[in-house]
This record gives structure tokens, C-alpha cells and sequence, in this order.
């Protein structure tokens, strides 16, 4: 089942990341290309670290010109991790590119690669829910909050990776169809982001 390596992956590399829990920690990728471990190992590592960044620029004492840094650096990384759920969408595009689909086939709400994101997400939701409700110094009023948030994180995952897994067997079996649409980001093109034309034209 590909949620089954999804969620493994997943696991191994915030795991990884955590090791020295550095938002600046060269990636050391332990799957080979072009092996689908290795897109979805490289994309949740754009996730982790852009979910430390995250944490970081909402310090409310830090430098303005620090936090405009890595307000860019964030918008750098969500454009790295579009990138990667279309390099992965293409990936499960040429494993299936064979597959007759039937008259009636559908197309579904998102591709399995957006799908997955939100496995890489909810990945970690959970390591970071389960650190809170086992976290020494915090009352135990927030560790019970935090372990019933994780119980749900945790539920909300077993629905998604068996609703990834009956995507792909409908894509196999000819139910349902992929197509990629490459994401047209606006605001980080110099052409359609009129703030950025308008300026160079001036």
C-alpha cells in the first residue's frame, strides 16, 4: 500500500530532522533515486524544516529584518514543495500511464500527490502533538488536551491513507484518472505579480 511507505518515510524523516533540529541541517536523503522513497523523503524534509521556520518567524520579539528574511525564505520553500508534489505527481502519471480507464471513469477532487502532502503534514501534526502530551514541563491539563488532539491527528490519518490507498486502486483499476495541472503561482512571478511589474516598469 503506498500510504503504508508514505507513512514510513514520513516518519523516518522528521525523525531524522530531529536529530539536530536545525532548520539549516544539510538533508542527507537515505532512499536512491528514482525510487519514490526518494521524492517522498525530499519533499517531507521541505515540510519539516519549513515547519520550524514557521515556528521561528513567529517569535514576537524577533528582528523585523530577520523575520522579513525568513518570510522570503518560506515563501521560497512553498514554492520548493509545489515542485516536489508535482515531480511526485508525475511519478505515479508514468506508473499508470498504461492503465485503459473505463468509459465512466472520474477524475477525483485532487491528485494523489496533493493527497499525500497532506499525509506529510499530518505526519507532523502528530510527532509535534505527541511531544506536547508528553511534555514534562507543561501541566497536565495541556498533556490531556494535547493527547486527545492526537488521538484525532492519529484517526485522521488512518482515513486519509486508506482513502489514498482506494485512489491509487481506482487509478489502477480504470476507475478514476490523474491529470497535473502545474500550479500558476502569482505572486512569486515578476510577469503577474502586479506589485513586483509595476514597480520594475516605474
Amino acid at each position: 500500500m503506498i500510504s503504508t511507505i508514505c507513512n514510513e518515510v514520513f516518519d523516518r524523516c522528521i525523525r531524522d530532522y530531529h536529530l539536530t533540529d536545525e532548520v539549516d541541517a544539510a538533508i542527507n536523503n537515505p532512499y536512491p533515486a528514482p525510487f519514490i522513497e526518494h521524492l517522498l523523503y525530499a519533499k517531507n524534509w521541505v515540510d519539516t524544516v519549513q515547519w520550524h521556520l514557521e515556528d521561528i518567524v513567529r517569535n514576537p520579539t524577533i528582528d523585523p529584518t530577520e523575520g522579513l528574511a525568513l518570510k522570503r525564505r518560506i515563501d521560497a520553500s512553498n514554492q520548493v514543495r509545489t515542485d516536489m508534489v508535482e515531480y511526485i505527481d508525475s511519478y505515479f502519471l508514468e506508473q499508470y500511464e498504461t492503465i485503459q480507464r473505463s468509459a465512466d471513469a472520474t477524475l477525483n477532487t485532487e491528485s494523489p500527490a496533493w493527497a499525500v502532502d497532506r499525509l506529510s503534514i499530518l505526519a507532523l501534526k502528530i510527532y509535534h502533538m505527541k511531544a506536547e502530551a508528553e511534555r514534562a514541563d507543561a501541566t497536565e491539563e495541556h498533556r490531556v488536551a494535547c493527547a486527545a488532539k492526537l488521538a484525532v491527528l492519529t484517526e485522521q490519518r488512518k482515513d486519509l491513507s486508506g482513502a489514498i490507498d482506494q485512489l491509487i486502486n481506482d487509478i489502477v483499476g480504470g476507475r478514476k484518472y490523474m491529470k497535473v495541472y502545474k500550479q500558476m503561482k502569482m505572486y512569486n512571478d515578476p510577469g503577474l505579480n502586479p506589485v513586483l511589474y509595476q514597480q520594475k516598469s516605474s
